[in-house]
């Protein structure tokens, strides 16, 4: 049996090489030989904007290639452009481009216009893009009379540039009369429209020549505008200006310059808009004044900055993202910030595109009475217009061809014969650009031929994958077999790979690859073969590799570096030293298997690599050379010192002592420095402490002591190597006692009850005492009344209670620590509250708007602040389910909650159920818990769509049909109205074949599709609706059975018309049977592993399950004061169980995000994280945790990607 290439296989090989060549090979093999004939095809144009330089002669280019050679004609602004009348204008022979012969005479803005070559013959004409051709131009600046300016120090400043408009825009630029480049800075730089922008001015800005230039590179000219002086003055000079000219008597103050600030002088406002085209790069730009110079920071409202296409320029003053798309738009706001405050700018972003394509149309070989199709697909925003052309001529209006049919996008061929043959051309278009395409439909009756080299010999390395090139061309497409040996041997596909575009893939080559391979043609019109040789050669190794050296400077070291290759293959060795050549060098020396250095040098080490190339292939190989001294002479030991000796305290006063020692051996390192420590032996014995430091040439130190301290003092030395040992400890001197120098620390007051104040302090530690007997004066009293002090001492102790005060009242608060010896200075006050109480009133006028099926909005009014009793937290929205619209019966009623900070007085509620009743109230939240909730208020949320059928299964598979049972929506979220069935069938090589919509009614759950191609995949697409619109969708695949009378029927290999025939062969991987069984055994390997693990395990406990049974983590708090976020979301079952904890697998994950499976509203996309806020505009701040129940009438997504096939639609 002979293999003949049917089904399209791409299996391509791992080898670099082998794969560029089998790519090359690919693309060759669509080309149309040159000797046939063929409609034209445009090969080389200008470019759609061309800029002509206007010293230059013009030469537009139009090149095209077809058979017969085609003849070239033009059109300018829409109409012919007669080249013969104008002496000017030449085309160049065989070719259509034009060449404007204006350096003799004539002006280039004469041609100036839009430019479209056609280029025909008798199979059909294409057509060029438009060519607008405009000169370029580098207008002068006009003239103006720049009066010099004068600041005050620190002011901001805008200096103007302006430059004209030429074509391309210009290159702007700042340099003095001295054409060097002006510095400049976070302070000083240039905007993206040249001026130049200072945040404020300094006496070093002041000079008399700030020129802007632009360049126009097109015709390499430089504009200069006037120098601007700038002279920047102090307040003192300001005002002797003053009074000597305008002799004013209000003179500025003395200040020079007042901070403020930041201000932006460019963009202006708050808010601003840009749009950008897709592809390009988007440039944002903030530059703001203040003092001190502000500094600007960027962040995108609603997303992260994506991270590989996001660069910073001009100090981070602009923005820049490259390749941008239309998951840039959104919101980018810019912060200019300095230590006097911030200012916020934010620019709206909207990223719209020219076409660009999906789908472009490709050339068409078809042979009389086949089929074909010419597709054109191509997006943009807004959404581009398709439009077809023939021959460049609208096709509305062209000759009328019976075997063409216009379908949108798509141009359906059927029965074509040799008048079909044209140049089809496709545009696509919109506000922003067009795409033009050209794609021939060219008709021939063609036997087939072979297109590469007879005798082409291949050499290929054994275990290597081969590649043997058979480009083949004819009309209908011939199918290829390939032979082995001179009697024709079969080549079996099972060691063998067939690429469509001929190509004859050996895997793994080996020495009995070796022979003479042919490759064979046929189509119905005749036969063509061809030979080519295979040669396998032995790889090269390195047998003997070059090994580690260590050698002494000025010894000789040898490498060897043995290769064995294929004796028809010769090697070349070179030596690499750190990956680089040798060193030009007469000490290395090399021949045959060796590398020699002699006289070895330190700079020789390093590491040596052999290496051996072949025209096949190469080998490597390193060693690593060390260098050594030769005789080592010994060298000083050096060390940390020895530690100091003979400490001695002399000059004993109260509060200081003078401590003296004498230094240790520096074992040949000077030392540089000494440290001091200190032992409090009466407070905390056996605990060193830092003293001091002193410089490494001093043996004494006055040291500072605390009072009532029995001190002990050590000493170590210091030098480059390390630290010394400890000193032995000096004698013991005690300190006299005296008062405390300081007072307590982290003094508070916070009541723990309504009818409490709990004052607490950081207690001195017994250094800080400064004397025995330490205790503390508490003194409390009202802030906003008349009250005296109350005051009470308590021991060295770091709470007191003040029971019996009013709620929620505001107090002054001081802790004075005294001991025996007396008062420590007097402290400052500190306020704190008495306990808070649950707030009294509900809030009332509650309101609900709902904004669509899945988001409501609430609104309230405050609460009067004297009934909150307490901080005032927030507001608390709890709300719930009543009943589905769809489905009435519920099992529970689940309550969520909502908690918005401060004194909002509206929020919004997400991720409802469309089509449901719900309910709600409000609470009030201060420290100490919930008030009253308000009057219940009920809304209703509309109809939304669908989510995916539940299932889609086929059953009954027939030659013509397949059976499609399905389960509704497990959440229609309104009333279904119909369910949508689309269906392509899906050749050998995976391509989609055309789409069929089919529409059914709401109340089936069966339908059978009938007529279809038997031993035919298809890929179905299923989706229901709702009055708002479609919903998820369901795919699935499947085939239809084998037609077994025909597949006894195989017509012989030499026998066919039109395109190759599609395998029909049933994948044994679809087939039921066959998942069913590998599924069985998957099962049975994962019990097997089962039963071992827990053999394996028996008998020994988990210790960190108990550790985590032991220390499980408590369940979210309702309120955390530090980082100002509280509350909860969580579920309450029904009245029985509403003080049920929650499970715990319910609490919020780490990583403060919401898991999928505990919301299907995901509510980080309405806040930050688990813990999101909702700004201004109503989205919600408050936490959002706790497990949410799972229902089957409820949720709104489904488990399905989106459909290729919808996104490709979604193109047309």
């Amino acid at each position: 049996m002979q293999l003949k290439i049917m089904p399209k296989k791409k299996h391509l090989s791992a080898g670099g090489v082998p794969l560029i060549l089998f790519l090359c090979q690919m693309i060759s093999a669509l080309d149309v030989p040159l000797d046939l004939v063929q409609p034209p095809t445009i090969t080389q144009q200008s470019p759609k904007d061309y800029i002509i330089d206007p010293r230059e002669n013009i030469v537009i280019q139009c090149e095209a290639k077809g058979k017969p050679p085609p003849s070239f004609s033009w059109t300018r602004n829409g109409t012919h452009f007669d080249i013969d009348k104008d002496p000017l204008v030449t085309m160049k022979p065989g070719s259509g481009t034009l060449v404007i012969n204006i350096m003799s005479e004539g002006k280039a803005e004469t041609y100036e216009g839009v430019y479209q070559c056609t280029a025909r013959n008798e199979r059909g004409a294409a057509v060029s893009n438009n060519i607008v051709v405009r000169p370029s131009r580098s207008p002068l600046w006009t003239k103006e009379r720049l009066e010099p300016i004068v600041l005050q120090n620190g002011q901001s400043l805008v200096l103007p540039c302006r430059p004209p408009i030429g074509l391309p825009p210009a290159i702007i630029f700042w340099m003095d009369n001295s054409f060097q480049r002006l510095p400049q800075s976070e302070r000083v730089s240039q905007g993206l429209n040249g001026d130049l922008y200072f945040s404020n001015v300094l006496p070093e800005d002041t000079r008399e020549d700030y020129i802007c230039y632009a360049r126009f590179n097109h015709t390499q000219t430089i504009q200069q505008k006037q120098p601007i002086s700038l002279k920047v003055i102090s307040v003192d000079e300001l005002n002797d200006t003053i009074a000597a000219n305008l002799s004013d008597t209000e003179f500025y103050g003395a200040k020079s310059s007042k901070e403020r600030p930041p201000t932006f002088l460019t963009p202006e406002g708050n808010e601003s808009h840009k749009e950008e085209l897709r592809g390009n790069v988007l440039s944002l730009e903030c530059i703001a004044e203040g003092l001190p110079t502000p500094i600007i920071y960027w962040i995108k409202e609603d997303g992260m900055l994506p991270a590989n296409r996001t660069f910073y320029r001009n100090f981070k003053k602009t923005l820049q993202i490259t390749h941008v798309s239309e998951a840039d738009s959104g919101n980018y706001q810019c912060i200019a910030k300095n230590a006097l405050g911030a200012v916020h700018h934010t620019i709206s972003v909207t990223v719209k595109a020219a076409p660009y394509w999906i789908v472009a149309p490709q050339n068409l070989v078809l042979s009389p009475g086949e089929n074909g199709t010419l597709i054109c697909r191509a997006n943009g925003n807004p959404k581009p217009r398709i439009s077809w052309l023939t021959n460049g001529v609208p096709i509305e209006i062209a000759l009328d061809d019976p075997s063409r049919k216009i379908d949108g996008d798509t141009i359906i061929f059927s029965n074509v014969q040799e008048s079909s043959s044209a140049v089809y051309q496709c545009n696509a278009s919109n506000k922003y650009g067009y795409l033009l395409a050209n794609a021939f439909v060219n008709v021939l009756a063609e036997p087939p031929r072979i297109l590469t080299s007879a005798n082409t010999l291949y050499q290929v390395i054994a275990n290597r994958p081969a590649l043997l090139d058979c480009a083949f061309f004819g009309s209908p497409m011939p199918t290829i077999e390939w032979f082995k040996g001179t009697k024709g041997s079969a080549l079996h596909e099972d060691i063998y790979v067939l690429h469509d575009n001929g190509t004859l893939e050996i895997p793994v080559a080996q020495k009995d690859s070796t022979g003479t391979y042919t490759c064979v043609a046929r189509n119905k019109l005749g036969m063509a073969k061809n030979e080519v040789h295979l040669e396998i050669k032995d790889p090269t190794r390195i047998i003997k590799q070059p090994e580690y050296a260590v050698v002494q400077r000025g010894s000789k070291v040898s490498f060897e570096c043995r290769v064995k290759h294929d004796h028809t293959l010769i090697p070349t060795i070179m030596w690499l030293k750190d990956n680089g050549e040798l060193p030009n060098d007469e000490r290395f020396s090399t021949d045959k298997d060796h590398l020699v250095v002699s006289d070895v040098k330190d700079d020789d080490g390093g590491t040596y690599t052999c290496t051996a190339n072949t025209t096949l292939d190469s080998a490597s190989a390193s060693a690593v050379l060390r260098v050594v001294a030769p005789t080592p002479t010994p060298a000083p030991i050096y060390d940390v010192p020895n530690p100091p000796f003979d400490l001695e305290l002399t000059n004993q006063l109260d509060k200081s002592v003078q401590l003296t020692w004498t230094p240790g051996d520096d074992n040949n390192s000077p030392i540089t420095k000494f440290i001091i420590e200190y032992e409090d032996a009466m407070h905390d014995a056996g605990l060193w402490r830092h003293q001091a430091e002193v410089s490494g040439t001093q043996t004494t130190a006055q040291l500072k002591l605390s009072p009532y301290v029995n001190y002990s003092f050590r000493v170590m030395a210091e030098n480059s190597i390390g630290r010394s040992m400890p000193s032995e400890a000096s004698e013991q001197y005690l300190t006299k006692a005296a008062e405390p120098d300081q007072n307590p620390m982290a003094v508070e007051g916070l009541g723990t009850e309504p009818d409490n104040l709990v004052i607490t302090w950081k207690p001195l530690n017994g250094f800080q005492s400064n004397g025995p007997g330490l205790q503390y004066k508490v003194s409390w009293r009202q802030k906003d009344g008349d009250d005296e002090w109350t005051s009470v001492v308590v021991a060295n102790v770091s709470k007191y209670i003040v029971s019996g005060t009013p709620t929620f009242v505001p107090y002054l608060i001081k802790v004075q620590a005294l001991n025996d010896v007396g008062f420590a200075p007097e402290p400052a006050a500190v306020m704190g509250h008495s306990g808070e109480d649950l707030p009294m009133v509900a809030p009332g006028n509650v309101r609900v708007s709902v904004v669509n099926s899945t988001l409501a909005e609430v609104h309230w009014d405050p609460v009067p602040p004297k009934s909150v009793r307490g901080h005032l937290q927030g507001y608390r929205i709890y709300y719930w389910k009543t009943q589905s619209s769809s489905k009435r019966n519920r099992r529970h009623i689940e309550k969520k909650i909502l908690t918005f900070q401060g004194t909002k007085t509206h929020g919004m509620l997400p991720g409802l159920q469309p089509y449901s009743h719900y309910a709600l109230n409000v609470r009030v939240v201060n420290g100490k818990g919930e008030g009253p909730a308000s009057t219940d208020r009920g809304f209703h949320t509309p109809e939304g769509v669908p989510s995916a059928p539940s299932s889609l299964k086929i059953v009954n598979p027939t030659l013509d049909s397949l059976t499609l049972e399905w389960d509704p929506p497990s959440h229609p979220n309104g009333i279904l109205t119909e369910y949508i069935l689309q269906y392509q069938p899906i050749n050998s090589t995976h391509e989609l074949g055309p789409l069929v919509d089919l529409k059914i009614p709401a109340n089936k759950t069966r339908w059978t599709l009938k007529n279809l191609n038997f031993s035919t995949r298809y890929k179905f697409y299923f989706y229901a609706q709702t009055s708002v619109g479609p919903g998820s969708q369901i795919t699935e695949e499947a085939i239809t059975t084998v037609d077994e009378g025909k597949k006894a029927g195989i017509p012989p290999p030499d026998v066919g018309a039109g395109k190759a025939m599609a395998s029909r062969q049933v994948d044994i991987a679809t087939q039921g049977w066959f998942i069913g069984l590998m599924c069985a055994v998957a099962l049975l390997i994962l019990i097997l592993l089962i039963v071992c693990f827990i053999r394996r395990n028996k008998g020994g406990k988990y210790p960190v399950k108990e550790k985590e049974d032991a220390h499980a983590d408590p369940e979210i708090q309702p309120m955390k004061e530090d980082d100002g976020t509280f509350g909860e979301y969580r579920s309450f079952e029904s009245d029985a169980e509403d003080h049920k904890p929650l499970k715990k697998g319910s609490r919020t994950p780490s990583d403060r995000t919401v898991k999928k499976e505990d919301s299907d509203d995901s509510l980080v996309d309405y806040g930050e994280g688990v813990n999101g806020q909702f700004n201004e505009d109503g989205s919600f701040i408050g936490q959002y945790s706790g497990k949410k129940e799972k229902e089957p009438a409820e949720g709104n997504e489904s488990s399905e990607a989106p459909s290729p096939v919808n996104a490709m639609n979604s193109f047309v």
